[in-house]
């Protein structure tokens, strides 16, 4: 596949321009935080949406973090580990653990309301965890009540800007290849804004949009990874592609999931016969980690030939569910399903990926001023198969890693005359409703040859459909939602491409042809460079 420099093209001499100190990509919790920690100076954070909109929202289950006197540091990184297959780059899990607690009082400080059993803080345990060390707010609702904390308290701080409706399109380098500045489409007025900061941070979030059915908000499609990449960041780990095991089957919503805390709290997996199965598939049954309950129903699913299989929390009574998990009971009770009564039907959908923009421990790509933090990233902290509710602790720790650096200063701001990319050639142009077929078409290749299970007969036949498809990539499209589709693009290649080159299962990688773990690749990450054509294998201790 043919990835070019620019998606579409344009003329630095007569964009619009913003200069700041910082530029944030992104307005979860790893944008928000990141932006909130460095510091009194000139921020500009920029979303493709509301500010509200990201996967912030979505999350559920909570934010592990060691705050017990019954848990350890110790017992947390290895669960980490553990749940990582292997893969986990040691140092940058003993950072995410170490430092998860003081970010989380952090979290706490600027008005996050954990929920608590009278003063003390309430725990929860989730699959792979040894101990309950997994905090949650309003029951089910802790993304949303992280998300309103921290919106709040970025829109206290004047010097924060916030950019809605302001579409990130392309990293900005400079003469010398450093990161100078993003591109943007403003959404609101139809124009194109080049904003030159000396730092940049892309919070994009993730791409789960790349597969027919996810857990995901419609704004995950990848544009941070795709960004970078075209613009020479390396990507790390594209294989490893979490499912949640259950998100509500028979929803109008593909992003409605059922928590793990459920299965945390007691919740069992049923076939279409009744049978709990999950005992049969590892010791830790439902609490397994999350690649094996995935792989279990899929399964089950095929077994059955059926398109869920069931959850059953029966055995808890209504006040407990409904105060406990108050959103995801009114749901189901709008699709008619009483959850101390009634099984209700669970499927996996596309939830997380592990790989992403490769970063040291400080979040720092190969392009210098360029950073990446939260789900866009590969820190290695979370190897081939991510441990639940790690991901909010990594946009805090990693995001403040990343303020840290900003507030050193090492970086002079650019002079607007420096910005002299290569102008993008003019090229023919297409048709933007032409992409709304094309996200189709690569979100069933995807989900039907790059999902849960894999083999090489299919992996080539999708990265051959996806290089046909790739052609859209050579044309200049006009829209948001056209730029989308080109991005997610870009991001199902390469998955495809990494999960081909890794021949053999690991985590939330499985292949079929080669169904075990093998020592040679233990500790072995594929890196890719520039459009794909560098593929290098590195090892992290």
């Amino acid at each position: 596949m043919e990835i070019p420099r620019y998606l579409l093209h344009f003329d630095v001499e007569s964009l619009k321009v913003e200069e700041v100190d910082l530029l944030v990509v992104g307005s979860g919790l790893a944008g928000l935080y990141t932006a909130a920690k460095a510091g009194e100076r000139k921020i500009a954070i920029l979303t493709k949406e509301k500010t509200e909109d990201s996967s912030t929202e979505f999350a559920q289950g909570g934010i592990a973090a060691v705050l017990s006197d019954e848990d350890s540091l110790d017992l947390h990184i290895k669960d980490t580990k553990t749940a990582g297959a292997g893969l986990c780059n040691s140092r940058a899990v003993e950072v995410l653990v170490n430092e998860g607690a003081g970010r989380v009082r952090e979290l706490i400080a600027m008005g996050t309301a954990f929920d608590r059993i009278e003063n003390s803080l309430d725990f929860t345990r989730e699959g792979a965890h040894s101990r309950p060390r997994i905090l949650h707010a309003r029951g089910d609702a802790t993304g949303e009540e992280i998300r309103r904390a921290l919106v709040n308290h970025v829109r206290r701080l004047d010097w924060i800007d916030l950019y809605e409706n302001t579409y990130a399109l392309e990293v900005v380098l400079g003469p010398d290849g450093d990161c100078q500045g993003i591109l943007a489409f403003d959404r609101n007025r139809g124009g194109f804004i080049l904003f030159v900061a000396p730092y940049v941070v892309l919070a994009a979030g993730g791409c789960g949009h790349v597969y027919s059915n996810t857990s995901n908000p419609e704004v995950a499609t990848g544009d941070g990874i795709a960004i970078a990449h075209r613009a020479g960041a390396q990507l790390m780990d594209m294989e490893f592609i979490q499912f949640h095991p259950t998100t509500l089957y028979g929803s109008e919503e593909t992003t409605f999931l059922i928590s793990e805390a459920v299965r945390g709290e007691g919740a069992v997996l049923r076939n279409k016969n009744g049978e709990r199965f999950m005992t049969r598939y590892h010791p830790q049954a439902e609490l397994a980690p999350r690649d094996i309950v995935a792989r279990a129903i899929f399964t089950e699913m095929q077994k059955d030939q059926r398109e869920y299989v069931y959850l059953d929390i029966t055995q808890k009574n209504r006040g407990f569910i409904e105060k406990r998990f108050p959103k995801i009971y009114r749901k189901c009770k709008e699709l008619g399903y009483n959850l101390e009564d009634d099984w209700i039907p669970v499927r996996p959908a596309a939830h997380f990926i592990m790989g992403g923009i490769k970063t040291d421990i400080n979040g720092a790509t190969n392009i210098p001023g360029l950073f990446a933090c939260g789900e866009n990233a590969a820190t290695g902290v979370h190897g081939a198969n991510r441990l639940a509710s790690n991901s909010l602790l990594e946009g805090l720790v990693f995001g403040r890693r990343i303020a840290l650096k900003v507030k050193k200063g090492e970086r002079d701001a650019p002079p607007v005359k420096m910005v002299k990319e290569q102008i993008a050639k003019e090229r023919p142009l297409g048709d933007d409703r032409e992409l709304w077929r094309v996200r189709g078409q690569l979100q069933k290749v995807m989900t039907e040859k790059v999902g849960i299970v894999r083999d090489r007969e299919r992996l080539e036949k999708a990265l051959e459909e996806l290089e046909e498809l790739g052609a859209h990539l050579l044309y200049t499209y006009t829209r948001p939602a056209a730029w989308e589709t080109q991005n997610l693009l870009i991001v199902a290649y390469t998955i495809t491409k990494a999960a081909l080159f890794r021949e053999e299962s690991r985590g939330s990688h499985f292949r079929s042809d080669f169904p075990d773990q093998r020592l040679n690749w233990e500790r072995k990450h594929i890196v890719l460079g520039k459009e794909n054509k560098e593929v290098e294998i590195i090892e992290l201790s």
